[in-house]
């Protein structure tokens, strides 16, 4: 089994990255991609954790914003941890959290809701990524809303009143530095309505011309009709296919594994990089 896409507490995940891998060795996973938003900060801990069959495809989810301002998550895989542009760029966007939490938390008090910052960081790991996950879990903590998944469909979902922009590199910027770091891409989740504005099919034949390398198909947050259109793309352009989980842990109800990437496209993917840099034991 291949999950390429999932999280830990290092960003808006529930599992350490011990825990996490200890679960994937325990379900028989083959090879676990490990893609905290906007950081590396659990890579360590995850290859420390490694034992057995299990391989790791090491990577960041990056939150990028396109030209008109539709929100895009980019996965990095295999790139040079130590490349300096990229955890430049990681950096850079981990930065933007803060004012953009307070300005959502801003709109919430204003509209009488009694959340605060100190609720926001009281819900965060130590060391987390900040992210909207934890606002919904000081929104749960407060009695405002019952689970994440309610926040998501509703007041932290894209359209909402209380949405807030952040400073973010464009999906072709992520796209070039995850290549200069010798990694691959792979846009993540993009027909996923529920989230919000989503991309158009026109817009994937620009990302390929910069260097996409693959596209997330198979996701719960993408229908079967999303999925074979992801699918016609996928493969007009010459784009690998994968399908994650975007594993949370006990934050969302996402099962690890319980969407996959065959090991055909995993390995046309992973030809891609410009060394290979899966983590085995």
């Amino acid at each position: 089994m291949i999950d390429l896409h999932t999280h830990t507490n290092k960003s808006d995940g529930t599992d350490t990255p011990r825990e996490l891998i200890n679960k994937a060795i325990s379900m028989g996973i083959s090879l676990l991609g490990l893609t905290d938003h906007d950081t590396t900060a659990g890579w360590m801990e995850a290859a420390q954790s490694a034992r057995g069959s299990i391989s790791l495809a090491l990577g960041s989810e990056i939150s990028c914003l396109s030209d008109d301002g539709t929100s895009v998550h980019m996965l990095g895989l295999l790139f040079d941890g130590n490349d300096k542009e990229m955890q430049e760029m990681l950096e850079a966007v981990r930065d933007g959290r803060v004012p953009r939490m307070q300005k959502i938390i801003a709109k919430m008090q204003a509209a009488g809701f009694d959340i605060s910052m100190e609720d926001v960081e009281a819900a965060r790991p130590p060391g987390a990524t900040l992210g909207r996950p934890h606002l919904a879990d000081a929104l749960v903590n407060k009695k405002i809303i019952k689970s994440r998944d309610e926040a998501f469909q509703g007041m932290l979902n894209n359209n909402s009143q209380f949405y807030v922009s952040h400073a973010a590199p464009t999906p072709l910027d992520a796209i070039r530095i995850i290549k200069k770091a010798g990694g691959v891409s792979v846009i993540a989740h993009p027909f996923a309505s529920l989230r919000g504005k989503i991309l158009k099919a026109a817009d994937f034949a620009e990302l390929a011309k910069a260097g996409l390398n693959g596209v997330e198909v198979d996701h719960r947050d993408q229908n079967p009709d999303e999925r074979g259109m992801l699918r016609n793309i996928a493969t007009e352009l010459g784009l690998v296919v994968t399908g994650a989980s975007d594993y949370h842990g006990s934050g969302k109800l996402n099962a690890l594994a319980e969407f996959q990437t065959s090991p055909d496209q995993w390995e046309k993917l992973e030809s891609q990089a410009n060394q290979r840099r899966v983590v085995s034991t």
